[in-house]
């Protein structure tokens, strides 16, 4: 292993009891399929490094540089409500890498084998749904919103078996750090107030240093999270399996499962197959959101106050924080959308509320609603007519809207023009699984990257998506 690669192990030094050391399974014939050389040059790895028989060890887990203590981690978390204990039963954590910018950051691996916490699954992923999660997440990325990133995705000359014999695969991702509620859950769950307050001190000086103690932390977090859903909500993104082990501590998006992002505007959309009951829907990710911080609260009471009613109350009060935080973040993020940013809330707000009704009547093209809609601040108000079912009703709100001096340019920098509309991420994984066909993926990628500004030969990619029915998503698992 080259001496140029250093990992350090903090989470494990600091957490023996949440790491379980595990070794990666082998890949026998690992090919590089994606590497993000950005991503590489952020944490000081080279990328012709990364391609070599040692590089390739590195993403696929089996040749790890001297000194470093891959582990599994453990954590809890309630899963469509319920509780269980849970942990990486298909990941490891690498170690730490230094960015930079000096930031520390988690190198962690999915797909690389089973673990301890596997309960009974391969500990395997396929090719498919590892690279939905570099699309996304580049996406993500592009748009601003917090995210984990992916390295890189390696194919490992295993085939896996779902419905059929599907490419094997590992994802190397790199994140502020795997810390979530569910890590503070886990701590909480093994009634030792020691490990409790080292989970706390932990996620203070990875993400908030400016906090003072768990309550500190609590409010930091409450914080990060209102602004994240206000965020995915402004852009149509519906994480699908919104459970507490799936809440970072830093405020980034993370698993990257069952996740889409809205064609047709419709607020009870649920994409993923298991949530039958649409817990996870589009509208309901802020009040699951608040309903998962209110576990989180629950778990640090023991260092909220030394006795529970005040310690209860301390909670109550920083998860009433939430809301008002989110609505903030939601209205400014719908007043730039109109291109109104300098515009009152009392004038804008109301045009809100009924542009949003207006599109979820027609269910229009969530994406290209926005998009057009600055063309119609341009003088062109043919671009939003005929998507809307009720025109005089839309008449009437344009001509409310414009009287306020929308700024088309302004509205161009934060309404995306190229998201990975589903059926795209569906042809893209399907030609790279089934024909190991990389272009539609590469061209997908270079268009997500680009969210904002038109790019020559890829106009489909910001055409609005066919009429194809309900999409359903998968955890890929």
């Amino acid at each position: 292993m080259t001496a140029t690669v250093s990992l350090s192990h903090r989470f494990a030094d600091l957490l023996p009891e949440m790491a379980v050391p595990v070794r990666a399974a082998d890949a026998p014939d690992p090919r590089l399929v994606v590497l993000d050389e950005a991503v590489a040059a952020d944490l000081g790895l080279d990328a012709g490094w990364l391609r070599s028989d040692e590089g390739l060890g590195l993403l696929t887990g089996t040749r790890v540089p001297d000194g470093a203590r891959p582990v599994a981690q453990a954590y809890a978390g309630h899963q469509f409500g319920g509780f269980a204990r849970l942990g990486d039963g298909r990941a490891l954590l690498l170690g730490e890498l230094r960015d930079r910018d000096g930031r520390l950051r988690d190198l962690h691996l999915k797909g690389s084998g089973r673990t301890p916490f596997a309960r009974g699954g391969d500990g395997l992923a396929a090719l498919g749904p590892m690279l939905r999660e570099v699309v996304i997440s580049e996406s993500m990325h592009a748009l601003g919103i917090p995210t984990t990133r992916a390295l890189a995705v390696v194919v490992t000359g295993r085939a896996v078996q779902r419905e059929q014999p599907l490419p094997g695969a590992v994802l190397a991702r790199v994140a502020s750090s795997h810390l979530r509620v569910g890590s503070v859950q886990f701590a909480r769950a093994t009634d030792d107030r020691g490990l409790l307050e080292r989970v706390v001190a932990l996620a203070i000086e990875r993400h908030h240093p400016e906090a003072e103690g768990a309550l500190g932390l609590y409010r930091a977090v409450i914080a990060a999270q209102a602004d994240l859903i206000a965020r995915w909500m402004l852009v149509g993104f519906v994480h699908g399996v919104m459970n507490t082990d799936n809440m970072t501590l830093s405020g980034e998006t993370i698993d990257y499962g069952p996740c889409a992002f809205l064609d047709a505007y419709d607020p009870a959309t649920v994409f993923s197959s298991i949530d039958h009951d649409g817990r996870y829907a589009y509208r309901n990710q802020p009040g699951i959101a608040m309903w998962n911080l209110a576990r989180l609260g629950e778990a640090l009471l023991p260092l909220l106050a030394d006795d529970e009613p005040t310690a209860i109350e301390r909670a109550t009060e920083a998860l009433h924080g939430f809301g008002p935080r989110y609505e903030a973040a939601l209205a400014a993020g719908h007043r730039a959308k109109l291109g109104l940013a300098h515009a009152p809330s009392a004038d804008v707000d109301p045009l809100v509320a009924e542009v949003l009704g207006l599109m979820e009547a027609a269910r229009v093209d969530h994406t290209r609603f926005w998009r057009d809609l600055a063309e119609a601040a341009r003088g062109d108000a043919e671009a939003v007519r005929g998507v809307v079912l009720d025109l005089p009703a839309l008449d009437a709100w344009l001509d409310r809207w414009r009287a306020l001096g929308p700024d088309a340019a302004a509205m161009d920098a934060v309404n995306p023009l190229h998201i990975p509309r589903n059926h795209l991420v569906d042809e893209a994984l399907r030609a790279a699984e089934t024909d190991a066909n990389l272009e539609p993926l590469h061209r997908l990628l270079e268009a997500v990257r680009s969210p904002y500004v038109a790019v020559p030969g890829l106009e489909a990619y910001a055409a609005a998506a066919p009429d194809a029915g309900p999409f359903v998503t998968y955890c890929g698992t």
